[in-house]
């Protein structure tokens, strides 16, 4: 008998699929993710968009954000980022575009506690966001770890002057200005994992939450496309 042949996956039916992959600190993986996901999703035939975190200051669509930042005001009012979001998943779908991966857009959640606003406002925001990328599906992939070990893993990969800048960057924030070195900074961060789990249950978006504590990058990937492959109802 023939040896069977390996089968390709199908890529997925519907609507434009939004993978939101957010993390709970610096040296998640949530970057090494993204782009596993969108090389995965590209292997399914689909069309894709990897939104990088960067990216948020370049795309036509969040040029108002850019602009803001550039403005001086060292935030952005959160309906420039709802009109903004809303305009990029438009014009994604209007592309013919399948699949959305981004890299820490959607919830937004510590941009908008570093600039001061509180739970229930971030709540608003998130209803006001569910509600303007309406028709795309939205799943929230949420990576998360100890802070204090996901924060020394980032200093060991970027170094001290990436430490400088990320604790110079908390405690120039309204909401952050408490921290002033690692401890303080993962302290921060383990209230607003705390904050995010509550605001995410009260969407309407499918959310999944992965501890890397002991998993490795192919481990997560892995754990990862298993899930989505039953959400996005991938076969093969």
């Amino acid at each position: 008998m023939a040896p069977t042949a390996p089968t390709t996956p199908t890529r997925p039916e519907g609507p434009t699929h939004l993978i939101a992959v957010a993390g709970n600190s610096p040296g998640v993986g949530k970057s090494t993710l993204c782009r596993s996901l969108a090389d995965w999703m590209r292997s399914t035939g689909a069309t894709v968009d990897h939104f990088q975190e960067a990216d948020i200051l370049t795309r036509p669509a969040f040029r108002p954000v850019a602009e803001e930042f550039a403005g001086g005001a060292h935030s952005v009012r959160p309906e420039t980022l709802i009109a903004a979001t809303r305009a990029y998943v438009t014009e994604s779908r209007a592309a013919g575009i399948d699949v959305l991966v981004t890299d820490a857009l959607i919830p937004f959640v510590p941009s908008l506690v570093a600039w001061g606003h509180d739970e229930p406002a971030i709540a608003r925001f998130l209803r006001e966001v569910a509600s303007a990328v309406e028709p795309a599906r939205v799943t929230v992939v949420y990576v998360e770890d100890d802070p204090s070990t996901a924060l020394r893993r980032a200093v060991d990969r970027e170094g001290p002057d990436w430490e400088n800048w990320y604790l110079t960057k908390l405690a120039a924030s309204p909401r952050t200005r408490s921290v002033h070195d690692l401890p303080s900074a993962a302290a921060h961060l383990r209230h607003e994992t705390a904050l995010t789990h509550r605001l995410l249950a009260a969407t309407p978006w499918h959310v999944l939450t992965v501890n890397v504590a002991d998993l490795d990058a192919l481990r997560t990937a892995q754990h990862v496309r298993d899930h989505l492959a039953a959400v996005l109802d991938v076969k093969g």
